[in-house]
């Protein structure tokens, strides 16, 4: 009999950046404060014949500023006092709370332990269950970062740009960008329900290690049969074993080292074109998109908006030399050369 004491199950929790500073969040907690004491004051100004004032048997305006500061701080004094049965109830059943509820929002601890937290977990819920057509990034590391920058850099929003990570240091930095976090184990079913992968747009994989990279990749395609999966591995030999586990590419960063350094002995122009490609601050960039109605039976070299390269078609790739670059087909998807400074919706 397995006698080892059970773990209680952690839920991941969704976070996101406040887009609230510091002091804007201090402004808000002073103006929660303000409108509830007015409020009160207002009430025990409306109601002052339901007191009785033990000093000078007048209630003023000052004196209901004082009951009400008093009332809401502490017991009271006894000075003041309700006398009817309505003043008596408004006292217990809404200054009293009230008094309890500012001490929850001066005392910092509380509100960051027990108030923020509980806000944030709301808020977090409402965004998940909104959560759709985002870009999901397991793995934060060098590669992961360079991919988020990028996507950044390419115009992507950050809070639709969803990081997995373990390290609580390296999701603190996606953070700190804008980009919704987790920091759970992407390899794990639960956490891509937690993500809703089945909604997400695309999903981007670069764990550190092949193999857990490879696991992230199939743990997601058998919930997610058509989802576009790009990853990364560091072993050429490992290149099959992520397609054959469902990733739609598959990205070697040492290859890609190589083919900049193979390019440079040829000539500086080819190794700098090529960067130039891959970056969002090039002078041109590779886009991808499905074709236009009215591009319909033009050949590739007549494309819209850039300079057409290549054709992908049910699954083939066709260069713009070949027979099929001749005539374009609905629904096909073009890979274009265009402006680094051009940024067409990606379809």
């Amino acid at each position: 009999m397995d006698r080892r004491p059970r773990l209680a199950k952690v839920t991941p929790l969704l976070r996101q950046k406040s887009p609230l500073s510091v002091t804007a969040q201090l402004l808000i907690r002073l103006g929660i404060l303000f409108a509830l004491l007015s409020f009160i004051v207002l009430v025990h100004w409306i109601e002052r014949d339901a007191f009785v004032d033990n000093v000078d048997g007048e209630l003023s305006f000052a004196d209901a500023i004082y009951f009400t500061m008093i009332s809401a701080t502490t017991t009271g004094y006894g000075d003041i006092v309700p006398v009817t049965e309505r003043a008596r109830l408004f006292d217990a059943l809404v200054v009293t709370p009230a008094r309890i509820f500012f001490i929850f929002i001066l005392a910092g601890t509380a509100y960051s332990f027990v108030i923020k937290r509980s806000w944030d977990k709301w808020l977090m819920r409402r965004i998940q269950k909104t959560l759709e057509n985002h870009i999901v990034v397991a793995g934060y590391g060098t590669s992961g970062k360079e991919a988020v920058d990028e996507l950044i850099a390419r115009g992507e929003d950050p809070t639709k740009i969803l990081v997995i990570d373990q390290d609580g240091e390296a999701l603190a930095h996606a953070e700190r960008l804008g980009c919704i976090v987790l920091q759970a184990d992407a390899t794990r079913d639960a956490t891509m329900e937690e993500v809703r992968l089945r909604e997400a747009a695309t999903m981007i994989i670069s764990a550190g290690r092949d193999d857990t990279s490879i696991l992230i990749c199939l743990t997601a395609r058998h919930l997610c049969p058509n989802l576009p999966i790009s990853l990364a591995v560091r072993a050429e030999d490992n290149e099959f074993p992520a397609r054959a586990a469902g990733a739609t590419s598959v990205i070697n960063p040492t290859s890609f080292a190589g083919l900049l350094l193979a390019g440079s002995a040829h000539g500086m122009g080819i190794a700098d074109y090529l960067a130039d490609l891959a970056s969002a601050n090039g002078r041109v960039r590779l886009h991808e998109r499905t074709i236009e109605k009215f591009e319909v039976g033009k050949p590739l070299k007549e494309v819209a908006i850039g300079l057409g390269v290549r054709i992908l078609r049910e699954g083939q790739a066709i260069g713009f030399w070949e027979e099929g670059a001749q005539e374009l087909q609905a629904g096909d998807k073009i890979i274009e050369i265009i402006p680094g400074f051009a940024f067409p919706p990606c379809n």
